[in-house]
């Protein structure tokens, strides 16, 4: 019988040896926010505490209590809007990245149609 890991557990220990993943992660959760993806928008930042900040460290940077930002980002989690942009300001500078979202026109491909260009904030390590 083959030995197999949990993939949470493969996720964060990538998270851990490989900066550039870390900030495409960071980029795909930031992109699910803007999508209205909630559910992978909570997971990839709760990857991303338990991979290089952790919880204990996270609540005594922002103020919130741990259990509170276990709740927040849990896969029921609902955090506000301002909750919510609070940690991912920490997250980003924990991880000393600088974010930068850039705004395009979209193209319409006909009468009331919309195509949409891949929409990734640009990363760059502080």
């Amino acid at each position: 019988m083959a030995l197999t890991r949990e993939y949470r557990e493969t996720v964060v220990e990538r998270l851990r040896k490989d900066q550039r993943f870390t900030a495409a992660l960071f980029a795909e959760a930031l992109t699910a926010l803007t999508e209205g993806d909630k559910a992978t928008t909570l997971s990839i930042f709760r990857d991303l505490v338990h991979a290089h900040i952790s919880f204990k460290r996270l609540a005594e940077e922002t103020g919130f209590d741990e259990k509170a930002l276990h709740r927040m980002l849990s896969e029921r989690g609902n955090p506000t809007m301002e909750n919510l942009g609070c940690l991912i300001q920490r997250i980003e500078r924990d991880l000393g990245l600088s974010t930068n979202i850039e705004a395009q026109r979209v193209k319409r491909a006909g009468p009331g149609a919309r195509t949409r260009p891949a929409h990734h904030p640009a990363l760059a390590y502080a």
